[in-house]
C-alpha cells in the first residue's frame, strides 16, 4: 500500500481508538438525564446537536439506547423517534464508511476461512442480511456497523435498509424515554407510550422466530413413499445423509446409495457434492432438523433442486423401508 494512503488511515484508526477508550473510561458518567439537561442549553440547535451526538456515540461504541431514551424524553415520541432514527442512521453510515476506508482493500485481498464465508454470505443475501441484523436485537449494533463495512455490500442498500429496519427500535426507545419523562413530571397519560414501546419491543423479539419459520416454509420436502418410488424406478438422485459416521451405520442405518457428509462438513465439501452430478439432492438425517439446515446451506450455494426427507430415518424405518447397516437389516 502507498505510504501516502497508509498514514491517513493509521491516524484515523488512532483517533477512533482514542475516542473509544475515552468513552469506555467515562462511560458511567453518561446517562439520559444528564444528556437531556445538557442538550436543553442549545435551545433551537438541540435537535442538530442530538443527531450529531448520537452519530458520534455510535462510532465510539456508546450504547444507542442512551441517546434514544434521551431523544424521546426531550423531543417527544414523534420528533424524538425521527431524530433518533436520523442519528442512528448517520452514525451507522459513518462507521460503515470508516471500516471500508480503513480495511476494505485488505479484506478483499486476504479474506479467507470464516471471514470469507461471512463476506460471501453477505454478498449473496445483500440487503436481506442487513434487514435481519437490524430487526433482530441479538446483534450488537455498534459492532455490526463496522463489520458490514468490511463486506462488499453497496453503501446505498446498506443505508436504506438500515434506515427502514431500525425504525421500530427507534420508535420503541423514543416512546420509552417519553413515558419515563412523563412519569417523572406527573403526566400519567404518557405511560401509554411506555406500554406501546414495550409491545413494540416484544414484537421485535419475535422477529428471529418469524424469520426462522419463513425460511423453513421455503424448504422443499419429499415424503418417504415418494423417495422410495423414485428409487424403485431408477430416478437419478443424490442422497446425502448429514448425520455423523456412527449414526450413519447405527441402529437406524442409512438409505441405500446415500453418501455420508455430516452437516458441519457441508461448507468444506461443496465441490465434492457438485461433482456428484446435476440432479436432485435429497438430504436426510435422524429426523429432519439437521437435514433442513444442510438444505439451506446448499440453497445458499445456488443448488437448484434440494429436498429434505420429511421425518428422516426414523420415519423411513417406521414405514419398514430398506435401510443398509441398520440392526434390522436382513
Amino acid at each position: 500500500m502507498n505510504i501516502s494512503r497508509l498514514i491517513p488511515r493509521v491516524l484515523l484508526v488512532a483517533v477512533i481508538a482514542g475516542a473509544v477508550l475515552w468513552a469506555a473510561v467515562y462511560r458511567d458518567q453518561f446517562d439520559a438525564t444528564s444528556l437531556d439537561r445538557w442538550l436543553v442549553d442549545f435551545s433551537l440547535w438541540a435537535p442538530v446537536v442530538h443527531v450529531l451526538l448520537f452519530a458520534i456515540g455510535t462510532i465510539v461504541f456508546l450504547p444507542g439506547s442512551l441517546f434514544a431514551l434521551a431523544g424521546g424524553a426531550l423531543f417527544g415520541p414523534v420528533w424524538g423517534a425521527a431524530l433518533n432514527l436520523l442519528g442512528a442512521t448517520f452514525g451507522a453510515s459513518l462507521a460503515f464508511l470508516i471500516a471500508r476506508y480503513v480495511a476494505g482493500d485488505w479484506v478483499a485481498r486476504k479474506s479467507g476461512g470464516h471471514l470469507k464465508r461471512l463476506v460471501d454470505g453477505v454478498d449473496k443475501e445483500g440487503w436481506r442480511f442487513v434487514a435481519f441484523v437490524r430487526l433482530v436485537p441479538l446483534f450488537p449494533f455498534n459492532l455490526t456497523n463496522y463489520a458490514l463495512g468490511l463486506t462488499r455490500i453497496s453503501f446505498l442498500p446498506y443505508v436504506t435498509t438500515s434506515f427502514i429496519c431500525m425504525a421500530p427500535g427507534a420508535i420503541a426507545f423514543s416512546w420509552l424515554g417519553h413515558a419515563g419523562q412523563g412519569a417523572l413530571s406527573g403526566d400519567v397519560s404518557a405511560i401509554r407510550y411506555g406500554l406501546y414501546a414495550l409491545g413494540l419491543l416484544a414484537v421485535i423479539g419475535f422477529v428471529p422466530r418469524l424469520i426462522k419459520r419463513m425460511r423453513q416454509g421455503g424448504i422443499a420436502w419429499i415424503e418417504t413413499n415418494e423417495l422410495q418410488r423414485q428409487m424403485t424406478v431408477g430416478a437419478a438422485l443424490t442422497i446425502i445423509d448429514v448425520r455423523g459416521p456412527d449414526e450413519f451405520i447405527g441402529d437406524l442405518g442409512h438409505i441405500p446409495g446415500a453418501v455420508n457428509i455430516p452437516v458441519g462438513d457441508i461448507p468444506n465439501r461443496l465441490i465434492e457434492i457438485k461433482a456428484l452430478g446435476d440432479k436432485p439432492v435429497i438430504m436426510a438425517c435422524k429426523t429432519d432438523k439437521r437435514s433442513a439446515r444442510a438444505a439451506e446451506l446448499l440453497r445458499d450455494e445456488n443448488f437448484a433442486d434440494v429436498r429434505v426427507l420429511r421425518g428422516g430415518m426414523k420415519r423411513w424405518n417406521r414405514h419398514g423401508l430398506q435401510a443398509k447397516g441398520s440392526a434390522s437389516e436382513t
